[in-house]
């Protein structure tokens, strides 16, 4: 049986397909990414041969879609073992590079076309070899027909392919379809027109076009739902060799045992996720350090354990052959500081070992040590890159740990975190309070951010005084509370669809304290260990003061919603209350069938078409084993580590043969993910709006 291959292993898959001009690659494994069993050092990858047995070395263009979606899953040195020597973005300007072919990676748009086609007619490269991100329209491929015949180009064309691959994976189980921070804005703002409506919604349905069994949840979701609905039944009619036929290239045995299920729904179903203060690693990063495609950016000392002399950013790519980020992504933050500490240990102990064995006095006397042993030296040799690789991706992360560290502390974001934990427990009077506080944080924002999720998610009437009194004290610390004016509009309907969770299991004081007995303990193991390394001073100035503690085990909207389509026989009973009138598509089921879907237009207006026998989702409610979500309107990393929880809490909960079988698997996914602050300003330009 072949091994379970993630959404990132597929998509690195089918990128070095394209790469190696669609020739399937002969695997040296199992098939699945490499790229962590090398440690990121030696790439298995290799390019394809020619008649001679030497390396084809192409040229790579692509466009920003193109560029995005293999800068997340591959790294230069990636596209290197690949045969590419040199990649290039499609709107710059290019020199001419004879003989050479050029793989081309982009979205099929006019203007695309029209540059393949000067490039051709220039003679930059020969032969090209044209892979399109989506399925390019056929009158868009008659243009390019037309175009290619007029210049005389058709002979430097080997290949013209549509590749389904207009999605961006940041984790193995999380991809968005990149289109830009302001979707949520863009799909609820009044002054959007019909037609940029259907644009987005087309554009939705195309990257979701490889999901079969649907089901929706409101607004733009249910409209997604039908036109994706009617796309797959074309499919199926119209190709012999479908999604669904088990005789696609690979065979049947890279189709998964049972259909999966696309759960879309509206952001407005819960808004909470796209403010919440989060407190594991990769939710950190993403609200402190705005990471953007697996890179951020931090600011590190010039010089090695000296602020006096100021600092500099450095940008860093947070990647699959990362141990560490692999390990600890979902993980809270004080148990990354104390894995920090135990791999620093684990390293000093590694090179202490090679270094008694060779006689050398530290790993970088061992480059110019000649007395050592033959034996020795030769085993020592051999394991330097791996430790200078190990040394390399912990000074990263203690880099990057102190700006979370320096951010944590400044907003006082783990005192945001625990009043979020209970945010009901909040009355007005403390609400008030809190916003006027001054000692609050030295980002206003933050203040605005937990006042909307408390306004959310109070169970408390606010009268029209309240809020004034409310936006009053915002408006004092600087802030624009513009954002409250949609919000205040969405309320009533996010908090019928919101649902409420208490933790699963009761959070007890006790285990926290042993299981990290404070951050002052973590501080002095952890200092003393760093300078040790030399990786960095002032590690205990930054990390006393914040508190330590573990996050309550409870369930965000997103994942009540998946628990009760998945597992209902476990959903509780107000999450399979909220789902019973999602609308149910399968394309191929008679009794769940779509008509064409209206445009935005006739549904704005009313005019929206039935969707046929319209069978009541409840009525056929069935456990799935794996799960698309999707949400319209922007991703929250909150709510895509929730979901990984709850897939691993229901997985060791059926131990054994059986949860083998009923092994749940979710992959999350958005049209972008978005960030705190990023969310607000399209709160805000909503807001203006009302």
């Amino acid at each position: 049986m072949s091994a379970y291959q993630s959404l990132r292993d597929r998509q690195v898959a089918a990128i070095k397909r394209v790469l190696n001009l669609n020739e399937v690659p002969h695997e040296t494994g199992d098939g699945q990414h490499d790229a962590a069993a090398t440690n990121g050092l030696i790439s298995q990858s290799t390019p394809i041969l020619n008649a001679e047995g030497e390396p084809i070395w192409k040229v790579l263009v692509f466009d920003n879609l193109g560029r995005d979606v293999i800068s997340t899953v591959l790294r230069v040195n990636d596209l290197r073992s690949l045969g590419i020597t040199i990649h290039l973005n499609i709107h710059q300007e290019r020199h001419p590079i004879s003989d050479v072919p050029v793989v081309y990676l982009l979205e099929p748009t006019a203007a695309n076309m029209e540059r393949i086609t000067q490039d051709l007619q220039k003679g930059l490269y020969s032969p090209a070899y044209i892979n399109f991100l989506s399925s390019i329209p056929r009158p868009l491929l008659e243009d390019f027909a037309t175009q290619t015949a007029q210049a005389g180009t058709s002979e430097q064309i080997g290949q013209v392919f549509d590749q389904h691959l207009n999605f961006i994976v940041s984790e193995p189980s999380l991809f968005s379809l990149g289109m830009g921070n302001k979707s949520y804005f863009t799909m609820n703002s009044a002054q959007t027109s019909d037609d940029d409506i259907d644009a987005n919604v087309d554009k939705i349905v195309g990257g979701l076009h490889h999901s079969n069994n649907t089901l929706s949840k409101g607004g733009a979701a249910e409209m997604i739902a039908a036109k994706l609905d009617r796309k797959l039944r074309d499919h199926i009619l119209n190709s012999k060799d479908n999604l669904f036929s088990g005789n696609r290239a690979g065979g049947a045995s890279s189709l998964p045992s049972s259909r999966p299920v696309l759960i879309i729904v509206d952001r407005t179903v819960d808004l909470v996720p796209m403010l919440s203060h989060s407190w594991t690693y990769q939710s950190l990063i993403h609200d402190v350090l705005s990471m953007h495609l697996n890179r951020i950016t931090v600011e590190t000392p010039v010089e090695e354990g000296n602020t006096g002399k100021g600092s500099a950013k450095r940008s860093y790519d947070l990647t699959s052959s990362d141990f560490f980020w692999n390990k600890n992504a979902p993980a809270p933050f004080p148990q990354v500081a104390e894995d920090i500490d135990a791999e620093l240990k684990r390293y000093t102990d590694d090179a202490a070992e090679i270094t008694k064995k060779t006689g050398a006095n530290s790993i970088e006397d061992l480059q110019n040590d000649t007395s050592a042993s033959a034996q020795h030296l030769k085993a020592a040799i051999t394991l330097l890159p791996e430790l200078r690789e190990r040394k390399a991706l912990l000074d990263m992360h203690m880099n990057i740990a102190t700006a979370l560290l320096k951010g944590i502390k400044d907003r006082q974001l783990d005192n945001f975190f625990q009043l979020e934990e209970d945010i009901k427990k909040q009355t007005k009077v403390q609400m008030l309070e809190l916003l006027a506080d001054p000692d609050k944080g030295t980002q206003p924002l933050d203040k605005l951010r937990l006042f909307i999720i408390w306004f959310l998610s109070t169970e408390q009437e606010v009268s029209r005084a309240d809020m004034e009194r409310f936006e009053e004290a915002l408006k004092k610390t600087g802030v624009d509370a513009t954002p409250l004016t949609y919000i205040r509009r969405v309320r009533e309907i996010t908090r019928m669809t919101m649902i409420s969770s208490a933790p699963t299991q009761p959070q007890q004081a006790s285990a926290s304290t042993e299981l990290f007995r404070g951050f002052t303990s973590i501080s002095s193991r952890l200092t003393d260990r760093f300078k040790d390394a030399g990786l960095g001073a002032n590690f205990d100035t930054l990390i006393s003061g914040v508190k330590n503690f573990l996050p309550a085990n409870k369930d965000l909207t997103l994942t009540k919603i998946t628990e009760s389509l998945m597992d209902p026989q476990n959903a509780s009973t107000s999450a399979l209350q909220k789902t019973e009138g999602f609308l149910y598509f399968d394309p191929r089921s008679a009794n769940a069938r779509g008509t064409m879907p209206p445009s935005a237009k006739d549904a704005r207006s009313g005019a929206a078409q039935s969707r046929g026998i319209e069978a009541s989702f409840g009525q056929r409610r069935q456990g799935f084993s794996e799960a698309i979500v999707f949400t319209v309107g922007g991703g929250s990393m909150d709510e895509y580590g929730n979901l990984q929880d709850w897939a691993k809490r229901t997985n060791g909960a059926t131990g054994g043969a059986a949860g083998a079988v009923s092994r749940k698997r979710v992959i999350y996914g958005s049209t972008e993910l978005v960030n705190a602050e990023s969310f607000l300003r399209e709160l805000a330009e909503l807001g203006a709006e009302a």
